[in-house]
């Protein structure tokens, strides 16, 4: 426990977010894009272009054109989360892992970044193990349980404070 919230000072907590990082594409296969996330640092969505775009403003552009507004809104939602903010991905086994968003949104357009479709992308620092089941919060549970390829908040009430309880834990601190 920090010295601020003992002292019972507010402490801004950083957003939780759901990153599945699973392909639209179904023949990329499950849990190639999140064993290449963990490996080189990144958290990111799919959405390969012909075009490398020059920035968010042109990935989005490109992205409506090629996939549609609902996948352009997506990679928005990726695209603006804040720096710091927290992301929790699950490999093909189904464990839990949690990272922190640490850089701009940038398109990786190499091969094997196009390979497992995870071309929008952005540094993401990664615990060096998962976490364990029990010890994860159960809106994290909860938001995976539901399925889907999505990005997207996680927004149950206890979900930033229990993840920035166990990146600290994990972290020193």
């Amino acid at each position: 426990m920090t010295a601020a919230r003992r002292a019972g000072e507010h402490v801004e907590v950083p957003a939780v977010h759901r990153a599945p990082m699973r392909s639209r594409d179904d023949g990329v296969s499950e849990g190639l894009a999140v064993d290449r996330a963990l490996r080189i640092g990144v958290c990111g969505v799919g959405g390969r272009l012909d075009r490398i775009p020059g920035s968010p403003t042109d990935a989005l552009a490109a992205v409506d054109a090629v996939y549609g507004e609902r996948t352009a809104r997506r990679l928005e939602r990726f695209v603006s989360a804040s720096e710091g903010s927290f992301v929790w991905t699950r490999d093909v086994d189904e464990v839990l892992w949690l990272g922190r968003i640490t850089g701009p949104w940038r398109y990786d357009a190499s091969g094997e970044a196009r390979d497992v479709d995870l071309v929008h992308v952005r540094a993401c620092d990664w615990l060096d193990r998962p976490v364990e089941p029990a010890a994860v919060p159960s809106g994290v549970h909860e938001a995976f349980a539901r399925g889907g390829r999505n990005w997207q908040s996680i927004t149950r009430a206890d979900a930033a404070r229990l993840t920035t309880a166990i990146w600290e834990e994990r972290q020193g601190g």
